[in-house]
């Protein structure tokens, strides 16, 4: 489909039961992978970066197979892969691609990883210079600092702090914090600079930690791993729905009057994209959580109110607010977002050229983005997606205002939830 034409709408209400987290399936499957025993991993995201992680770990020479009532069982190789070479293709999806290369910098054999044209212009220097501290045999195919990439087995050694930076991408310590335990040997890692995102380390300390690998972490600073640990399958997994997603639904309640009410993800949530609605009750809207759900209706005063936030620990749902920012009573400012420069596309610079065609008046720079609203959008424009999942899923809450829009390329939602265009048509009128 080379575009989606959405009606003007004017409300939004009603549920949508969100599909799995994309931050937890990846995560999950590999430790699984890396695990002594068989793990049953259950509401695990069906979609194209996890299909990329699936496709990777059976060449690998992981056994998957079907579980009951749609689980997916997972044959775990006591962190050795039997294959000892491998050419695998992961896409443009940064939580397959970056734990995967560290993961087999520490597996003693040949592997070439590589993806889309985009994920080669992702930068993943700093992963590299960290693991080649350790002694790992790493090289870049193509352009220096970027993937696609070579790796063999090195002369490794665990005998000093391990340094990396935490400013480009969290994904660069998730990746080496998975990957240590396979050494066996204690390991601390300093993070140079500050550590952005950081819920989504938290989300990959408590999911090792149900694998059994436990790490003492000093503020965000300094991660220590004892020596001696494995990972050990718990059995089964539950996948939380994607807090990421969530957001687009909570967002058109908020805008379109509500209730909306997303499913799977509530306040017992390990996701730090569930404190998307702090940013929503703060400009007004009514927000109810339970353990397992959310709420989102519009503001008593109908009408939501102005922001200006820094963003550095919630940035793939801070994209929503960007369109958010349409229906504000005033010019919003999302600050510290430097790290949307990295993404699957520019962000920064793709958001404030959509958001423009929509007749908003928007100022960029290295890490903000300030939008101010239209006191109409502009109707029927035709909004780019630049291969980028949530570009697409952000801008349809744009027909909220009252305006048809084209989507180009809406099939690029297939990357975290192919299902999104029929949900969002399900809740809006």
């Amino acid at each position: 489909m080379q575009y989606l034409d959405l009606p003007a709408v004017r409300q939004a209400a009603g549920s949508v039961h969100l599909p799995g987290s994309k931050s937890i399936s990846n995560r999950c499957l590999l430790l699984a992978g890396l695990a002594a025993g068989s793990t049953e991993i259950r509401d695990l995201l069906d979609s194209d970066d996890t299909a990329v992680m699936l496709a990777a770990l059976k060449l690998l020479g992981v056994m998957i197979e079907p579980g009951a009532d749609g689980a997916l069982r997972v044959v775990g190789c006591a962190g050795a892969f039997p294959a000892r070479q491998a050419e695998l293709f992961l896409g443009n999806a940064g939580t397959a691609f970056r734990p995967l290369a560290a993961v087999l910098a520490l597996c003693g054999g040949n592997y070439r990883l590589s993806g889309v044209p985009r994920m080669h212009e992702r930068p993943i220097n700093d992963l590299v210079d960290a693991l080649r501290d350790l002694g790992a045999d790493i090289r870049y195919l193509g352009s220096e600092g970027f993937p696609p990439l070579a790796i063999g087995p090195g002369a490794l050694r665990v005998d000093a702090p391990i340094r990396v930076r935490g400013d480009v991408s969290s994904q660069f310590l998730t990746a080496l914090l998975m990957a240590l335990p396979l050494t066996g040997s204690e390991a601390q890692i300093e993070v140079v600079g500050e550590l952005i995102s950081k819920p989504y380390i938290e989300i990959t300390l408590n999911l090792m930690q149900r694998f059994g690998v436990r790490v003492e972490r000093d503020g965000w600073q300094r991660f220590t791993l004892a020596g001696g640990q494995r990972y050990r399958s718990p059995g089964v997994m539950h996948v939380e729905g994607d807090a990421s997603s969530a957001s687009y639904f909570l967002a058109a309640g908020a805008i379109g009057g509500g209730p909306v009410r997303v499913e799977g993800v509530g306040r017992a949530s390990i996701q730090g994209d569930v404190r998307f609605v702090d940013a929503l009750q703060a400009m007004g809207a009514q927000i109810v959580l339970g353990d397992n759900w959310i709420e989102a209706r519009a503001p008593v005063s109908g009408k939501l109110k102005a922001f200006d936030a820094d963003f550095n620990h919630i940035p793939d749902a801070a994209m929503t607010l960007a369109v958010v920012a349409l229906f504000a009573d005033g010019p919003c400012v999302l600050r510290n977002i430097a790290s949307w420069r990295v993404k699957e596309t520019d962000r920064i610079a793709a958001m404030a050229a959509e958001l423009r065609k929509l007749g908003a008046i928007v100022e960029e720079g290295d890490d903000f983005l300030r939008v101010s609203p239209p006191l109409r959008l502009t109707p029927d424009a035709v909004i780019d997606t630049y291969d980028d999942h949530r570009m697409a899923m952000c801008l349809s809450l744009a027909t909220l205002g009252g305006v048809a829009l084209r989507i180009n390329d809406p099939e690029c939602v297939a990357k975290t939830f192919p299902g999104y265009f029929g949900e969002f048509a399900n809740i809006v009128r």
